[in-house]
């Protein structure tokens, strides 16, 4: 009996540490260059793509979201993200909604806590009708939000901007 439940325990243990971490991606960045974020910084726009984003590196995370979506969500670590375009040295980070939802983030809460600016769901691009194009997450609270005892309004769909200042 305690060689079965050892060998149990051996193969539950490391998919519930996995559980709300996010891991390298073994996906290949997009080539699709249809712009889906604008980043606006110390008064310059620019356009960003899939591509562009997923140039930082892939990443992901299996998760279920508290609106539903259940299963691998694929994107960039936002740190990565904000170290590739000079956003380090903002006071703070706005990212705003296609619905002008709109949270702020002031650049020591992306060393704080690991935010993954997705943008792919099971393997696919996040269409506008499940929240995409981009959404931001924070897996490593995924149980914490689901039971209530953490906020989640930090995680974001449908970002369409982000401006630094």
């Amino acid at each position: 009996m305690r060689r079965w439940l050892g060998g149990l325990l051996m193969v539950l243990l490391p998919a519930l540490a996995a559980a709300g971490s996010i891991e390298p991606s073994d996906a290949s960045p997009t080539r699709d260059d249809t712009p889906v974020l604008t980043l606006i910084q110390n008064g310059e726009r620019t356009t960003l793509s899939l591509a562009d984003i997923e140039s930082v590196g892939l990443y992901e995370a299996d998760i279920t979201h508290f609106e539903g979506l259940d299963g691998v969500f694929t994107g960039v670590k936002l740190q990565a993200f904000a170290d590739a375009y000079g956003l380090n040295d903002a006071r703070r980070i706005r990212f705003i909604a296609a619905d002008d939802y709109t949270i702020f983030l002031e650049p020591q809460a992306l060393t704080e806590r690991e935010f993954l600016l997705v943008t792919r769901f099971e393997g696919e691009p996040v269409p506008r009708d499940m929240l995409g194009p981009l959404m931001l997450i924070v897996p490593e609270e995924e149980q914490a939000v689901l039971a209530g005892e953490t906020a989640m309004t930090d995680w974001m769909w449908a970002i369409t901007e982000i401006r630094a200042r």
